[in-house]
């Protein structure tokens, strides 16, 4: 009988060593409701690569050509890629980003639709 109560005795000072431990590297101090003061561990930053952070610059990205392509027109942004695509190096590299593809047709298509005929610009920096 007294074994058993050994091993839970045991099991509690190693629970107690593991959490003090755990508490060591960092702790927040947490005040409940009822006024008492609770440790809580820090929630350690995650070091993996930042793919919700990609997907919505893409994203932003993608809508911004839309927006273009929208207002400009098909002709005016045909115009003014190809004028890219006959600059520097750098100018090149913008016109390859630029370029207009499947999504951003279809969602300057959509685009188009909220846009007033008068907002659209009919000479951008010829």
């Amino acid at each position: 009988m007294a074994d058993r109560h050994m091993n839970t005795f045991e099991d509690r000072l190693d629970r107690i060593k593991r959490d003090h431990r755990g508490l060591a590297s960092g702790y927040v101090r947490l005040e409940e409701r009822n006024g008492t003061i609770v440790p809580v561990r820090k929630v350690r930053a995650r070091h993996g690569f930042p793919w919700r952070g990609l997907f919505l610059v893409l994203l932003a990205f993608v809508v911004f050509k839309s927006m273009l392509f929208s207002i400009l027109g098909p002709v005016r942004y045909v115009e003014h890629h190809a004028r890219l695509e006959q600059g520097t190096v750098v100018e090149r590299m913008g016109a390859w980003a630029l370029r207009p593809d499947p999504a951003t047709i279809y969602l300057s298509e959509k685009i188009t639709l909220f846009i007033p005929q008068g907002v659209r610009i009919t000479a951008f920096g010829s």
